[in-house]
């Protein structure tokens, strides 16, 4: 009997966070399930690694299933690269993170914590996914979505993925009566956020600044996933590691620095 699929699941809103309980919900459908996620919220880390610090690495259960659990003191890249190098007793056949509360298409996916869990996925050869639904309600409605993120999941367990691509699955935010009408292909939308920091006083007098800003689409055409979003379509945007600007070599090279 051949052996069901290897799946690790991660995230950055935390390990008992309902976007991440959904996920497993449904990976368990697909294969073996391994959780190894943050202890609490990391959302914005991006890419951080932990390299002053210790790591803990604690089996637990949260609810029914039977998926093995880990709640990591962390990041969701630390937990990526705890679980394959020191959790897992073989290389997973999938990676899969999120689901995050909150879009991550356009710039945000710079700024994840969850894509870049699935991109760490990516960089150790490894088939990943990052899922997202466009709610930052931790009550959000993600059981509509679930259909599609298996789907995807199935293909990419069935068909794999190019070298260094990993997916970024937008999921627009579901609207009581509405149906998703259906999965795109699409690319990354140039856009930006416009920050503001709003100057405040504790209790005590003194000064703090909390983050504030508005999302601006500087994108004219209407291929990219914010468009897609926007038309109740779920965005998949094929993302690579490799930052060069190849198109621009030429150009640049021309400068005969």
């Amino acid at each position: 009997m051949a052996e069901r699929p290897l799946i690790l699941i991660c995230n950055d809103d935390g390990i008992t966070a309902p976007g991440i309980r959904n996920l497993i919900e449904v990976m368990n459908e697909l294969g073996e399930v391994v959780v190894v996620a943050p202890d609490s919220p990391q959302s914005g880390m991006g890419h951080a690694i932990t390299i002053t610090g210790i790591l803990r690495c604690d089996a637990v259960s949260i609810d029914d299933g039977p998926q093995l659990e880990y709640k990591c003191s962390g990041t969701p890249v630390d937990c990526v690269k705890l679980a394959v190098n020191e959790v897992l007793e073989r290389k997973p056949d999938l990676i899969v993170s999120g689901i995050n509360h909150g879009s991550n298409a356009s710039i945000n996916v710079i700024y994840s914590g969850t894509m870049s869990a699935a991109m760490e996925g990516c960089l150790e050869g490894i088939p990943s996914i990052g899922f997202s639904l466009c709610d930052f309600a931790w009550d959000a409605n993600f059981k509509p979505a679930l259909p599609f993120i298996k789907k995807i999941a199935s293909k990419v367990l069935a068909e794999g993925l190019p070298q260094d691509v990993v997916l970024n699955v937008n999921i627009p935010k579901y609207i009581e009566g509405q149906e998703y009408k259906g999965i795109k292909m699409t690319r990354q939308c140039r856009g930006n956020w416009e920050e503001e920091f709003d100057a405040r006083q504790d209790p005590r007098g003194r000064g703090y600044y909390w983050l504030t800003g508005k999302f601006v689409n500087y994108d004219s055409k209407t291929d990219h996933d914010e468009q897609a979003l926007k038309d109740y379509y779920i965005s998949v945007v094929p993302t690579k590691s490799d930052l060069t600007a190849h198109q621009e070599m030429a150009q640049l090279r021309a400068w005969n620095l």
